[in-house]
């Protein structure tokens, strides 16, 4: 080899050496610029996830509504008094036609027995004026058979004008007596039904003194106690509230009225009413208003419950649920696997074969709790039965990205003792 050839071969190997140290540190370039996205593609991302179900959903409404009585009432004398007695407890279960309150009847008895004396008085009067009534007939018999004679005398000339005048008038005076004594006799009966009339009203108000309950249901704070002064139609004395049956009334959207209009036409819609710590009453629904309120576009209805146990009380306020329908055949999946994202809402889906996930678009119906603490999202669109939906985990995929299933009783923080599916 000659010298010009060694230091050609000498060139080139530099030069080659050179090329491949340029070409070294563009990878590794490249290779670092890269490493954030392929480092999340390569390593599997720890998620839960659960099928895509196929569900009867009940349709249902739910609200806040408040326990009414369906019958209340305030409880008045009708009669003025003194309260002798209050047979019942403050706070009691009455009974209809109970006796309550006592209001002493001394002074209503003294007043009948005034107008029974006054009927005795009648009755003598109207039988003494009957009396003179058949004396002043008697009497008027004699009047006019003396007036006939002594006209039939006076045209003989045997009676004097002067005597004729005398027995005619002396007729009239009686006519007059005797019309006079049967006006006493009308005014004596009407005397009598007049004191007839008092005896029966004062009869009834003697009977107003003793109040009953004029409903079952429980009776609230007692007003008066025994030795208090009332007025007729004065001052409540208690109030009773009706508790079985008892209504419950709650207000949904007004685009609900049609559906549960024509729901309620099919079959009665039962109605649940839940309170705090007890199980939920059911009851029907029985008044639909006829008027939306415009000022929070609700219409008010209400519900009957049968309230036999009494745990419904006026006046608290319960959760409500109507059931409006049950939808067949419904895909259902935890509602906090659907995301929302510019184009809407979305899920992630996880193909079993590769172990990697995609971005599913969905249509949500609604959401619906199955239970106290479970919330599921009905699909409209988007999904089949069976497919696997990523249920926790989602903040740190992207499409494409693998997966590694956990546990369902395994904690997110703890992927390291978590195994695959």
């Amino acid at each position: 080899m000659s010298r010009c050839d060694f230091k050609l071969s000498s060139f080139l190997r530099i030069f080659c050496t050179l090329l491949a140290a340029l070409g070294l540190a563009a990878c590794g370039k490249k290779q670092q610029k890269m490493n954030p996205m392929a480092m999340m593609m390569m390593q599997a991302v720890p998620v839960q996830a659960v099928a895509a179900v196929a569900s009867d959903v009940p349709l249902d409404i739910s609200a806040v509504g408040n326990v009414e009585a369906i019958s209340s009432v305030d409880v008045k004398s009708r009669v003025a008094g003194m309260i002798l007695k209050v047979n019942f407890q403050e706070g009691q279960n009455v009974e209809k036609g109970q006796l309550l309150f006592e209001i002493d009847p001394e002074p209503l008895q003294r007043q009948i027995a005034e107008i029974q004396a006054d009927l005795t008085k009648d009755a003598a009067l109207e039988q003494q004026a009957r009396a003179n009534v058949q004396k002043d007939e008697a009497m008027l018999k004699q009047t006019q058979a003396a007036a006939q004679r002594g006209l039939a005398l006076a045209k003989d000339g045997i009676f004097s004008k002067e005597q004729t005048e005398q027995v005619v008038a002396t007729n009239e005076s009686q006519v007059a007596t005797l019309n006079s004594d049967k006006a006493a006799v009308e005014s004596a009966v009407a005397s009598a039904k007049a004191d007839r009339a008092r005896l029966a009203q004062t009869e009834l108000q003697l009977t107003y003194t003793k109040i009953a309950a004029p409903i079952s249901g429980r009776a609230g704070a007692i007003n008066v106690r025994a030795g208090n002064l009332v007025q007729d139609n004065g001052s409540t004395l208690v109030t009773i509230l009706q508790m079985s049956p008892i209504y419950v009334s709650f207000g949904v959207p007004e685009q609900l009225l049609p559906e549960v209009r024509k729901y309620n036409e099919e079959h009665p819609l039962l109605v649940e009413a839940t309170s705090e710590d007890q199980k939920p009453a059911t009851g029907t629904l029985r008044f639909i208003d006829n008027t939306v309120d415009t000022t929070t576009g609700t219409i008010k209805l209400k519900a009957e419950f049968p309230n036999t146990d009494h745990k419904l009380w006026p006046g608290e306020f319960v959760n409500v649920q109507a059931r409006l329908s049950l939808e067949r055949n419904r895909i259902v999946v935890p509602s906090s696997s659907v995301e929302t994202g510019p184009q809407g809402k979305y899920v992630w889906v996880m193909n079993r074969n590769n172990d990697t996930v995609a971005m599913r678009p969905v249509v949500v119906l609604r959401n619906y709790h199955r239970s106290a603490d479970v919330e599921e999202a009905v699909i409209g669109q988007g999904l089949q039965p069976g497919e696997m939906v990523i249920s926790q985990g989602q903040m740190r995929l992207m499409p494409g990205a693998k997966v590694k299933l956990l546990k369902p009783n395994t904690q997110l923080g703890e992927a390291g003792s978590g195994g695959n599916s």
